[in-house]
């Protein structure tokens, strides 16, 4: 065991030894190399950074139900379900391809129309200049690298102006459908309540009355003095025994599908309300503004990184 530590302390001093006899060959290598990684440096085309920060909001829509959950105010911030579908949005192609279109992001980006990896090598791009996540306070940080600052900026806000354009439509294309079955069942009740009176104003053409005053029509009868008022009222009673039951089997039903209509009405609202109402689906915490700055390339860090690299290579 002895022997073996012996060993290895000797081979310590002589590795040791080697690196400060070489230390000269060394220490100019990678000072060199670290010279010729900064001035490389210079040869990036230098990105400017711009970041905006948006917090989800809990609703995306108005309520009519009388029970409302409260904590679903359009004024309430998101939670975590929220902003993780923030970020699922801002990551979909919708958004991407709306950019990509608005900014000539193909052109911009140097990407030949006649590559035949062009839409993948748009993506890589597309992806190492715009970044979605999450902060540990549970707001979105869009963060847009490029070579422009001002464009950064516009490109970063259009994003943010883009979740809004995006979310509602995801919702109308489920929320449109809904509606227009909706609008049909309520159309359908009003032409069914309308059918409904225009029977029973047929029948109380010809006499008929109601069961309460249909009741009452017999002891008029009894009451009455002159022939000619007996005359009518029987005939009047002969009508009401012909189709009485009839016009109260009309009353019944107008009255139960008035009642499901009056019902019917809260869910066309919420239905008309969904389909047609554009919501704002975000808070802006920050803008995004012009970077007097560059974010990359970073030099000392490269430098740094060069010198500690290049001391390894020579060392071995």
């Amino acid at each position: 065991m002895e022997k073996t530590d012996l060993n290895l302390n000797e081979e310590r001093e002589r590795l040791l030894t080697f690196l400060f006899r070489k230390r000269k060959i060394i220490l100019s290598f990678s000072f060199i190399v670290s010279v010729i990684a900064y001035g490389l440096s210079y040869l990036i085309t230098p990105l400017y950074l711009s970041t905006a920060i948006v917090f989800p909001a809990a609703s995306s829509s108005v309520s009519f139900s009388e029970q409302r959950n409260t904590k679903a105010s359009s004024m309430d911030f998101g939670e975590e379900e929220q902003a993780e579908q923030l970020v699922q949005i801002l990551q979909s192609a919708q958004i991407k391809d709306l950019i990509v279109e608005k900014y000539d992001l193909m052109k911009h980006y140097n990407i030949s129309e006649n590559d035949g990896y062009k839409y993948d090598k748009l993506n890589t791009a597309y992806e190492g200049h715009f970044s979605f996540e999450r902060t540990r306070f549970g707001s979105i940080k869009i963060d847009v690298l490029d070579e422009d600052p001002k464009l950064a900026s516009e490109m970063a806000n259009a994003v943010v102006g883009l979740i809004d354009t995006v979310k509602n439509q995801m919702i109308q294309e489920r929320a449109l459908p809904a509606f227009e079955i909706t609008k049909r069942k309520k159309d359908q009740l009003d032409t069914e309540i309308q059918a409904l009176l225009d029977e029973m104003d047929r029948l109380a053409k010809l006499g008929v009355v109601s069961l309460d005053v249909r009741s009452r029509l017999f002891q008029a009868l009894v009451d009455s003095k002159s022939s000619k008022e007996k005359e009518e009222l029987r005939q009047k009673i002969d009508v009401n025994s012909k189709y009485g039951s009839l016009f109260d089997g009309l009353e019944r039903s107008r009255n139960e599908k008035i009642t499901k209509l009056e019902d019917f009405k809260v869910a066309y609202e919420q239905a008309e309300s969904d389909a047609s109402t554009k919501f704002s689906h975000k808070f802006i915490v920050q803008s995004a503004e012009v970077a007097d700055r560059k974010d990359q390339p970073k030099r000392m860090i490269l430098t740094i990184v060069a010198a500690i690299g290049s001391f390894i290579f020579i060392v071995f």
